[in-house]
């Protein structure tokens, strides 16, 4: 007998559906208590499905709440479901797939995909055979409904679908779908490309298999006149781009120009997918090849796109200028990330180089749009494309900014403030003849009217920051820095933002440049904390950090501290130890202790006390998440995160004045758990720690490193790379302070460090950091790594020729010179390399030049002057003058 339900029970749950549409909060509440009594009783989930699939007399709003209620007990407990229950619930589904109501189909759709991926496909093993069965009927509704609920289960299952555990449904659902590509209704076109494309990025065989009819398909819907059609097509040709280009390139042409119709649609959904065509392609070998002769079409769609709509105006608030007293919702304040500390060695040449695994993120002009839209996207495709076309873009572009730039219409200036910021990193050489005068235009955005104007000018500016340095301060760094820091003061959130951002960039640049003007921008800085919102303050604890980190000790004035320390410390101590806002505040803090240095000393008993206190409640929290994980959360260790790289900057900072505080703290004993922790985060910033203690305290790291070192061993796996970088180091500050003592540990550690140096694709900075380890155990312990020389000796020359003269370098080129000492042999097969290494040095200290002296004649008369004169032959000529010119071989 069929399941019916009872009068009452019906009544109850109708009135339940009711309330739950109420916007009253305790109504809320008690619909939340009276479900959860009601999921004690089995058959309330055939109520649900009752009422969404048979009950026509009730509304389709309430019919609809029904169904994505049950689809959350699904989701909840579907497991605890009687099988009698489970069995009616899918046979309603299928039995009412086909209902009149589009909303209804839609809700069922969505209800058996999450009964499907609750690992049900397996269990259900009608459900694909009969919803393909369904496509053939003659009722539009069911065809539809059966292809709705088939686009979510390709949606949510793709990866099963395509495996032997269901024995390859795709062989026949694949060639199905590509018959409905020619269906007389919109909607169902637009459901089997949908369908197909979940298949694309995954490479499915079935799909391969039919690869070519798939894109005959397609361009045979390219006129289609319904936008949601145009708009999967489109989205197809760019993921086929990226995983079958071979099939594409015959057609690349006329691709092409579809491509150019479609980014300027109507409809700015089709639009869109149709712009990420460009960014797509702009990765390709072929795109200069496939573009070239597009570019003069390309470049006024990609620009024209890169206007403000007029929905985005009014979503920005465009007309609005002043909103600095308006409260921040905290919806608006994305969650930040903190990187951890990683030691890095400075290098010959270039200040301030890019280093290898830095993240740009900081492209995004409008981020309170955050929602992918035609404008980023189109200034995005611009971007890539300036990269790699570089200044060929310009003749397409020059003639178009001169009216942009200078339009008397806002909307239109601002995308051309836009379109000059995108192409900066691109087209950079071939824009230095048009900055002196466009740097004063630029330089007058900033005072517009409308702020949107004035916030992209901050960020196009920043773009050009390092041309605006390398030019003489008066010429466009002061006037630049005066007007950006009046933009920190606007009147306007979305400005301050751009402002602060842009000023960063500025500092990052410009470095000691601005020690001459730090009174004013430390006003400036100070001035907006009183007046910042809760979002642009995070931002403002960034300029400041990295105003510490580019100007350094010219900080330490007690007129600077006076300024910029009490409000820092206000903040500090407002804020309570479980609040996230505490991150950006400890990052910047951080910077700040480092290049105070002595400087910091008044503030740092309150500072460092907190740190360890932080550290010391994450990893409580979680010992007992670990023991009662249902009874504790998981602690964010975060938290512990930042405060272990605060302590680092204290201890950088801070030298030997940190030994008191250490002295009366559990730190060590809190270190050598966040050493053992299970994220590698939290250890990368714990070796961090080690080093810099070992540099300014020793004495109280020196009993802990019979228990330190063996976790030190086993963190030298270069799987995480920064961890190992980071133990790598700390084990090399170790050997500086150990000596001989060192000499215990040495295998522990010497092994994975050759490994390491010989691994193909190290990144530099793991392989320097290795390379000035193993010098300084071969330093201190000579006899232990001097028979490993020539496992070595040729990745260790070529990894440090590059790094400045430092501290770093010399000890590990005593350690090489002392090992040479030992084991002169070992270095025979590869001596070109080390008078490589030799010569990279500008002015080694007195006795260090002598050891190499000695090792170079000493070598020279080993193998005699006719040999001698054979192996100098292979030198490049630079080597040889400065061999000889240095040492006089």
């Amino acid at each position: 007998m069929e399941w019916q339900p009872d009068e009452q029970g019906l009544q109850q749950v109708l009135q339940l559906l009711k309330d739950s549409q109420s916007p009253d909060t305790a109504t809320q509440r008690a619909v939340q208590e009276k479900l959860e009594q009601l999921n004690q009783f089995p058959d309330f989930n055939n109520y649900l499905i009752f009422v969404l699939t048979s009950l026509k007399s009730e509304d389709e709003p309430t019919r609809s709440l029904s169904g994505l209620i049950l689809k959350n007990n699904v989701k909840a407990h579907y497991q605890n479901f009687p099988p009698t229950v489970a069995d009616f619930i899918k046979r309603e589904c299928l039995n009412n797939i086909g209902d009149p109501s589009p909303l209804i189909r839609a809700t069922i759709g969505i209800l058996i995909t999450t009964i499907a991926s609750k690992g049900e496909l397996q269990m259900w093993p009608e459900l694909l055979p009969q919803l393909c069965n369904l496509l053939n009927s003659e009722d539009y509704n069911t065809c539809e409904g059966s292809f709705g609920a088939l686009q979510k289960i390709c949606e949510d299952s793709s990866e099963l679908l395509d495996s032997e555990a269901l024995n390859r449904p795709l062989n026949i659902m694949i060639p199905k779908f590509l018959q409905f590509f020619k269906h007389c209704s919109p909607k169902i076109r637009s459901h089997a490309i949908a369908c197909v494309n979940q298949f694309i990025i995954g490479r499915a065989q079935a799909l391969m298999d039919n690869i070519d009819t798939f894109i005959e398909s397609l361009f045979a819907l390219a006129g289609d006149e319904d936008s949601e059609v145009r708009k999967n097509v489109c989205r197809a040709l760019v993921m086929l781009l990226e995983v079958r280009i071979d099939r594409l390139i015959p057609h690349m042409h006329s691709i092409i120009q579809y491509m150019l119709q479609r980014t300027q649609d109507p409809d700015e959904n089709v639009a869109l997918e149709a712009c990420e065509f460009w960014l797509t392609l702009a990765e390709q070998p072929v795109c200069k090849e496939a573009l070239s002769g597009h570019l003069v079409q390309l470049i006024p769609i990609l620009v024209n796109g890169m206007k403000y709509s007029e929905i985005d105006i009014i979503l920005l608030k465009g007309d609005v200028e002043e909103d600095e007293a308006v409260p921040d919702s905290e919806q608006d304040i994305k969650p930040r990330f903190h990187k951890s500390r990683t030691v890095t060695l400075q290098h010959e040449g270039v200040e301030g180089e890019e280093s290898e695994d830095i993240d740009d993120d900081e492209d995004d002009d409008d981020d309170t749009l955050s929602d992918w839209n035609l404008r980023k996207c189109s200034a995005a495709a611009l971007d890539v494309l300036a990269n790699v076309f570089r200044d060929e873009l310009l003749p397409h572009l020059l003639p178009l900014l001169k009216g942009l730039l200078f339009h008397p219409d806002w909307v239109i200036k601002e995308s051309g403030i836009l379109v000059l910021g995108a192409i900066a990193e691109g087209c950079m050489q071939g824009m230095v003849p048009y900055l002196p005068e466009l740097m004063p235009h630029l330089i007058q955005c900033l005072c517009d009217k409308k702020a949107l104007v004035r916030s992209i000018a901050c960020w196009t500016l920043s773009r050009y920051a390092h041309w605006v340095v390398s030019q003489p301060p008066d010429a466009h760094l002061k006037p630049l820095m005066t007007e950006l820091l009046k933009r920190i003061l606007d009147g306007n959130k979305r400005v301050q933002e751009a402002a602060c951002s842009a000023f960063a960039t500025l500092e990052e640049e410009a470095c000691t440049e601005l020690v001459p003007y730090l009174s004013f921008i430390l006003d400036t800085l100070v001035f907006a904390f009183g007046k910042y919102q809760h979002k642009n303050l995070l931002i403002l604890y960034d300029a400041i950090g990295t105003l510490a980190d580019s100007v350094g000790h010219h900080l330490n004035q007690p007129e600077y501290i006076q300024k910029l320390m009490p409000p820092l410390i206000a903040k500090w101590n407002e804020l309570k130890d479980e609040d996230k806002d505490l991150f950006p505040l400890l990052e910047c803090l951080s910077s700040v202790a480092t290049a105070l240095q002595s400087g910091f000393l008044p503030y740092c008993e309150p500072v460092y006390q907190r740190c360890v206190t932080l550290v010391q409640k994450t990893l409580a929290q979680a010992m007992m998440y670990s023991q009662q994980p249902d009874q504790y959360e998981a602690p964010d260790k975060d938290f512990m995160i930042v405060a272990l790289d605060l302590l680092s900057g204290l201890a950088e900072g801070l030298g030997g004045h940190v030994d008191t505080l250490v002295a009366r703290s559990n730190i060590m004993t809190l270190l050598f758990q966040c050493m053992q922790d299970t994220m590698p985060e939290v250890r990368q910033s714990s070796f961090a720690l080690l080093g810099d203690l070992t540099k300014a305290c020793f004495l109280h790291v020196k009993p802990c490193i019979a228990e330190f070192m063996p976790i030190l061993g086993t963190n030298l796996n270069p799987e995480f790379i920064s961890v190992c970088n980071n133990a790598t180091w700390a084990i090399g500050e170790i050997c500086m302070q150990m000596g001989v003592e060192m000499q215990p540990y040495v295998a522990m550690v010497l092994n994975q460090l050759v490994e390491i140096i010989n691994r193909p694709n190290t990144p530099k900075t793991l392989l320097e950091n290795t390379a000035i380890t193993i010098g300084r155990l071969g330093y201190v312990c000579p006899q232990e790594v001097a028979p490993l020389l020539p496992q070595f000796i040729r990745p260790w020359c070529t990894s440090l020729r590059n790094i400045r003269d430092n501290e770093e370098k010399d000890s590990a080129f005593r350690g090489i010179c002392m090992m040479i000492g030992v084991n002169p042999g070992g270095v025979v097969q590869d001596f070109i390399f080390f008078c490589d290494a030799v010569a990279s040095w500008v002015n080694p200290k007195d006795d260090l030049r002598d050891m190499f002296y000695k090792i170079l004649h000493g070598f020279k008369e080993q193998v005699g002057d006719e040999n001698w004169q054979q192996f100098s032959e292979q030198f490049p000529p630079l080597l040889k003058e400065r061999l000889a010119a240095c040492y006089g071989v």
